[in-house]
């Protein structure tokens, strides 16, 4: 599996130019008609329904839904991963036509396509019924009271994969706390001159950055969909400021590198003895099992570091859900097909999405499976890593995502590059991007709180 099908559970920095046009026209579009109008035609003979998605191995999960469907047939697009995705998806809504019926939207950018009213209201058609196959942060993410406006697929749980061989080595031990972690990161400096890292901290990565200020109990937004005029921007809380001081002190001080993440050298890293640890999603496994192969059988997963001791705080990094577009001509049979590709009940189709594709599911059924909690993993040394990313998964609280997201990552990530090259105060850099962010929204039409 590369990059590229890996961008499901992460965000993508490409044409972030047109992400930033996709939310200003989403503030422009807000009177169209969206999810209030219903198809009134009634199908005859099979449907097809037309899906946009960019999931590895998804071809045989459409085959296994169009062999068990008489009354529907899924016609897949890959349409383009991530942002690519989007600017088509977007420039398709604004015509009103050339959209797909079901498309694959991350977690943090179902406000933004809401917000244009282009997201059917699947409340209407049943979603409801099956609420109780998911947690209530990740239900959170894709609805508001009673409406619901896409089926959450997968997610990514936060936990720590650590080379045990290295741990080994230098008589390391696992730590259970952020204090523990710096403290193992000193040791193995002293120890191995300088050559390894406790592990390579990513500043490219804006979900990743996301996954630990969510951890760490920060809110950097105050959003609902059910009121879409108003906007809370807390990039640089406190909670916010204490990772990246943590950061901040281990990348300086020779602790943690800061190698870009999906790189050829952050793999090289991977693959020797650079990095001790990997702070990873629940996607983790088949990312790392495909680009750190020479290193299968040496490492091993265990929960994220804690700020408090004995403490059970979680976040989560990345994640993608089914919607279905207002353009779709049957959004009852569309709705349908959202709710059942990767549902509960299709085991048949989480095999292939667990196995083959390495996704993290969110529906309650299949991860507390005794088949998901079991699988052991050859490349972990036959550990049962799930019994690691599975109380996790459930020990997440609700965050809300800005309509706006691509725009918030970009400050992020752009804002702490240029004080990591700089050599300037990482807490700064959140200051910058919460007055940037702050004055993008109120340009943009929002009330901001």
């Amino acid at each position: 599996m590369n990059v590229s099908k890996l961008s499901a559970r992460r965000v993508s920095r490409r044409s972030v130019v047109a992400a930033i046009a996709a939310s200003a026209l989403a503030l422009t579009a807000c009177s169209s008609s969206g999810d209030d109008e219903t198809a009134t035609a009634k199908p005859t003979g099979t449907v097809t329904v037309k899906v946009w998605a960019w999931y590895p191995e998804f071809q045989a999960v459409v085959d296994q839904f169009n062999s068990t469907h008489t009354d529907v047939k899924i016609e897949w697009t890959n349409a383009g991963t991530g942002q690519d995705q989007y600017t088509k998806l977007q420039t398709a809504l604004k015509a009103g036509k050339g959209a797909p019926d079901v498309v694959q939207l991350e977690l943090q950018e179902i406000p933004t396509f809401q917000l244009t009213k282009h997201l059917v209201d699947l409340g209407k058609y049943g979603a409801n019924d099956v609420k109780a196959d998911y947690v209530d942060w990740a239900w959170k993410q894709v609805s508001t009271g009673d409406s619901v406006y896409a089926i959450p697929v997968d997610a990514g749980p936060m936990a720590m994969m650590y080379r045990a061989d290295i741990f080994e080595k230098y008589k390391l031990t696992v730590p259970t706390t952020w204090d523990e972690y710096k403290t193992q990161a000193e040791k193995l400096k002293t120890a191995s001159g300088g050559k390894s890292f406790i592990t390579d901290f990513g500043a490219n990565d804006g979900g990743f950055m996301t996954g630990l200020q969510w951890q760490a109990g920060a809110q950097p937004y105050a959003y609902d969909i059910a009121d879409p005029s108003k906007i809370g921007v807390n990039l640089n809380s406190a909670e916010s400021k204490k990772v990246f001081d943590y950061w901040e002190g281990m990348v300086n001080g020779g602790l943690a590198d800061n190698t870009a993440f999906h790189t050829t050298d952050f793999y090289a890293g991977l693959n020797s003895e650079k990095y001790a640890t990997y702070l990873a999603a629940g996607w983790g496994p088949g990312y790392i099992q495909a680009n750190a192969a020479g290193a299968s059988g040496k490492w091993k997963v265990a929960p994220l570091p804690q700020w408090t001791a004995g403490a059970n705080a979680q976040g989560d990094w990345g994640g993608s859900s089914f919607a279905v577009t207002d353009q779709a001509k049957y959004p009852d049979i569309a709705a349908k097909v959202a709710m059942e590709i990767f549902g509960a009940k299709n085991t048949d189709a989480w095999k292939i999405g667990i196995d083959k594709a390495f996704l993290f599911p969110t529906a309650t059924p299949i991860l507390e499976s005794e088949a998901f909690l079991s699988k052991e993993y050859d490349f972990f040394g036959g550990q049962k890593v799930n019994e690691v990313f599975v109380p996790a998964y459930k020990a997440i609280g609700p965050l809300a995502w800005s309509p706006f997201n691509s725009y918030n990552f970009n400050q992020l990530t752009t804002n702490l590059g240029q004080a990591i090259e700089k050599k300037t105060a990482w807490s700064a850099a959140l200051d910058t991007a919460q007055a940037n962010v702050k004055t993008y929204a109120t340009q943009q039409g929002f009330k901001v709180q």
